[in-house]
């Protein structure tokens, strides 16, 4: 990891420590129906999940009983209240909650049938890479679900935007982000695109991943194939389980 990026990094993880103890009541509630609208897409499909960017656990009673989720986060002190949630509503359904970098994940090649990441790309220092992560960790034939703000170029909110960027930054938050970005870089096939409330601010985009050989051959291209690691510690005994 190069200096920049553990600069980057330790940014982030300072901010969400300020933002851990009242996230849930100021951007919660404005995230709540993009939220709400990616999981009940998910509820419909089957298998496991992979939630990237976890923070406090607000999707996790949504994801239906039948569904084997595991959630990742950098933060800490959030992942502290996933697992609290948990504990508390006994989500026996949700297998892991860890402590991992989105950039890095210490997950095998192809091992969740679904992988969502919800306002993740808009704080990550290297969203492609993150992009890359989910692809490269989501099954043949399966889904991957993006719920972000992305930049819009004309127009008042386009200009406002543009005003805000500088500002925007320092708070870690990104919004002047294309949409491009992401969808450049991804041999993902885009299915759907999805304005979300309030008032479009928010958007979702649901990708398929190609399966069979389609599938092998994409992975194969320059990458380096991991295996699953062993997930220590048990989300229902609020054990801190960490990569």
């Amino acid at each position: 990891m190069s200096v920049k990026s553990r600069i980057d990094e330790k940014s982030v993880r300072e901010a969400y420590a300020r933002w851990a103890p009242v996230y849930d009541f100021s951007f919660g509630p404005i995230a709540d129906a993009g939220r709400k609208h990616a999981v009940r897409a998910i509820n419909r499909r089957s298998g496991s999940v992979l939630e990237v960017g976890v923070g406090t656990g607000l999707s996790l009673p949504r994801y239906g009983k039948h569904l084997k989720v595991t959630g990742i986060d950098l933060s800490t002190e959030m992942l502290q209240k996933a697992r609290m949630r948990v504990k508390e509503k006994n989500l026996t359904n949700v297998e892991a909650i860890v402590e991992m970098d989105a950039s890095e994940l210490a997950f095998a090649d192809g091992q969740f049938d679904t992988v969502v990441a919800m306002y993740v790309m808009t704080v990550v220092p290297e969203p492609e890479k993150v992009m890359r992560e989910l692809e490269r960790v989501c099954a043949p034939g399966g889904q991957v679900f993006i719920v972000n703000h992305f930049a819009q170029d004309h127009g008042m909110r386009g200009r406002i935007e543009r005003w805000m960027a500088p500002a925007s930054r320092a708070l870690g938050w990104h919004p002047d982000f294309k949409v491009e970005t992401i969808t450049g870089i991804t041999k993902l096939d885009l299915q759907e695109t999805q304005p979300l409330n309030p008032m479009g601010l928010f958007t979702m985009l649901r990708f398929q991943k190609p399966a069979g050989e389609e599938a092998a051959d994409h992975q194969s291209e320059g990458k380096t194939q991991r295996t699953a690691p062993k997930i220590s510690g048990e989300v229902e005994a609020g054990a801190s389980a960490t990569f």
